[in-house]
């Protein structure tokens, strides 16, 4: 039996916990507002993450539309363009959020910011600013909920709904929508576009490590890197 999933409500029709190829299963055949909507049938303790980007819109909007009052954490790595920062308020605003940032440890924040770690070592820099924030809180959680899409990398392509990485089971519940899925979603439901996303950056992280560019192209460009290490 899977670790993360020992804490799992039991199903009362089987008696035991289910697999995760059971889960996969059963969770193919719904839609990303029907899979958002069983998972709180299924799980107790459930962790939301949100960048902000230029898609986080949607799944927020999901959340919205299936009626959950879900606290969202925001890993803060004090290298957000404003432009986040402000979409980040903005939809606060829109969905009534109850937003948690989650910061990294001071020091070594600081200390990447005057060393320019993003330059020299940006897989460091990820995971002081990123990666060790949320390690601290994860593991208090029985699922934690991400908005990845097949589309976005040739990574994020071989996932399935259910990941089970170290201990800890992600739920992606619109790993299998479409780009056009989604920016028709945001278009019919006129949800806020992120104010970078016009000016031609379709993946948005941290300000040093963003360029303009299709899909993640931007992201750490001219390095062989494509994730912060957060889902790998």
């Amino acid at each position: 039996m899977l670790t993360a999933l020992k804490n799992k409500k039991k199903n009362p029709a089987s008696g035991h916990n289910p697999s995760l190829d059971a889960l996969n299963k059963k969770y193919a055949t719904l839609t990303p507002l029907q899979r958002i909507k069983e998972l709180y049938k299924d799980f107790d303790n459930i962790l939301l993450t949100s960048s902000f980007g230029t898609t986080a819109v949607y799944l927020l909007y999901l959340f919205h539309k299936a009626g959950i009052r879900q606290p969202v954490y925001f890993i803060d790595t004090t290298f957000h363009f404003s432009e986040t920062l402000e979409y980040k308020a903005k939809l606060t605003r829109m969905f009534d959020l109850e937003v948690i940032d989650i910061l990294p440890d001071k020091k070594e924040n600081e200390d990447s910011k005057l060393g320019e770690l993003w330059r020299y070592d940006p897989d460091e820099c990820c995971r002081i600013n990123k990666v060790e924030p949320l390690g601290r809180i994860k593991a208090g959680f029985d699922v934690w909920v991400s908005g990845l899409m097949s589309w976005q990398s040739s990574y994020r392509m071989k996932l399935e709904t259910f990941v089970e990485k170290n201990g800890v089971l992600r739920f992606y519940p619109i790993l299998d929508v479409k780009e056009t899925e989604v920016l028709q979603a945001i278009e019919e439901n006129n949800l806020p576009v992120h104010p970078l996303k016009p000016l031609g950056y379709e993946s948005i992280g941290c300000k040093y490590c963003t360029l303009k560019g299709k899909k993640r192209k931007g992201r750490w460009a001219q390095t062989i890197k494509t994730e912060c290490g957060l889902h790998l």
